[in-house]
């Protein structure tokens, strides 16, 4: 029992757990808000407004600024690894959804002309995202990860 009240307790850990459900709340209701349509994907799927990679990276990286100081090793391993995922989020991952909206454009495409290629699920376009939606999920994780360490 040690363990699961070491997890609750730990407010760097908690930090971050709020900061990414923040976020995908937020998501959720932009894009209900925006799409006017509920898509119970959104509470768990990646992309769109605001990251939650970025938020809860980024309250990982406040909670361990505000825990253990900018010269910690705690830190320097938390920014470091902030910057990896969201660098990853804008780039790879980003490219990767690009490429997901064409491939599914071919395969509809092929589907119209009724050429026998085997049609898999289609995938997954929403999984980068762009830089004001890492800068707006980097914000967040900033706001969540002060708030969790000062309560």
């Amino acid at each position: 029992m040690d363990f699961i009240s070491d997890i609750f307790s730990n407010r760097i850990l908690m930090s971050a757990f709020w900061g990414w459900f923040v976020a995908q709340v937020l998501k959720t209701i932009i894009y209900v808000i925006v799409n006017k349509n509920f898509n119970p994907e959104r509470l768990m799927g990646d992309g769109g407004m605001p990251s939650s990679h970025s938020a809860t990276v980024m309250a990982l990286v406040t909670s361990t600024f505000l825990t253990y100081g900018a010269g910690s090793f705690e830190f320097a391993i938390s920014g470091v690894l902030a910057l990896i995922v969201m660098h990853d989020a804008m780039g790879v991952r980003r490219q990767a959804g690009k490429q997901a909206v064409v491939i599914n454009n071919m395969m509809d495409w092929f589907k119209e002309l009724d050429q026998d290629i085997p049609v898999e699920q289609k995938l997954k376009e929403f999984v980068g995202h762009t830089p004001l939606q890492v800068l707006f999920g980097a914000i967040l994780g900033i706001v969540v990860g002060a708030i969790v360490i000062s309560l």
